[in-house]
């Protein structure tokens, strides 16, 4: 299997650089060591990236692959004319073409992030990401109007990692709530969240999955154990069945692919991106 060293160049974060970059390359069956230049925002800089790749490329005897977002001209063509790597500009590759169709300029600005104390959408992400931690694992009951989507499963399902992604990919604010035994005795959701039931998305989770999961943080425990594990979930899917409440399984589905279900399913009227 071929390894090649990938850098990601930027004159912001690098975030796009190596968001676009790493969806291409797993495209590839091949192992890859990532260096990330971010902030490369001056001709000493780029001059300082050049020869960091181009000793790669001499060391290792194979180009680099170079993936850049740099928006600054006169710093795109230090890597353009002396970079020994293999560069793949991304913003020349969709920007300029999109500038001739549509016929004007685009704004050519340093980073996703760069007015963010302006922008309104950061703040919503924020306030999201606050909210999702003060109603992570059931903290609070308060504001649950507030909500854009609550989460329900046993425990170590999946609920806390989701809420956290949809809050700071997609600003919603994502509440999150442990089915415990209290609710199978009872056969009834949380009562805190019935008046909520249109807002709430299940998780569920193989029962072998979820006993290694536990495992992992309680070994020999009685709340690892495979039979509890086993009760557990079919009690939560009876649980979601009975009150018409949408869920997946986790089990096989990254964090993303969870969350896109999500999004596909509660359809909410606002969304960042």
């Amino acid at each position: 299997m071929s390894k090649r060293t990938v850098f990601f160049v930027s004159d912001g974060t690098g975030i796009t650089a190596e968001t676009f970059g790493n969806a291409i390359l797993a495209q590839f069956e091949m192992k890859t060591r990532h260096i990330r230049l971010p902030f490369t925002d001056t001709i000493d800089k780029a001059h300082q990236a050049v020869r960091q790749i181009n000793h790669t490329a001499e060391t290792e005897g194979t180009k680099p692959i170079v993936f850049t977002t740099l928006v600054n001209m006169e710093v795109l063509k230090v890597l353009q004319e002396h970079c020994q790597g293999m560069l793949l500009d991304m913003f020349g590759t969709f920007v300029h073409p999109l500038e001739d169709e549509l016929g004007i300029k685009s704004h050519h600005r340093v980073g996703r992030f760069s007015d963010v104390s302006k922008s309104k959408e950061y703040h919503d992400r924020i306030e999201a990401i606050n909210f999702s931690l003060a109603h992570d694992d059931g903290q609070s009951n308060r504001d649950l109007e507030s909500a854009d989507v609550i989460l329900v499963g046993v425990s170590r399902s999946g609920k806390t990692p989701t809420s956290l992604y949809l809050a700071m990919q997609h600003g919603l604010k994502a509440a999150n709530y442990p089915l415990i035994p209290e609710d199978f005795d009872r056969r009834q959701l949380p009562p805190a969240l019935v008046p909520h039931r249109k807002k709430i998305f299940g998780l569920s989770i193989h029962p072998d999955r979820l006993a290694e999961i536990r495992a992992e943080r309680r070994p020999d425990s009685r709340y690892a154990s495979i039979e509890n594990c086993r009760m557990e979930v079919s009690e939560a899917e009876a649980m979601m069945r009975r009150s018409g409440i949408r869920w997946l399984s986790t089990t096989t589905k990254s964090i993303e692919e969870i969350a896109t279900t999500i999004l596909q399913e509660i359809r909410p009227e606002r969304l960042i991106y």
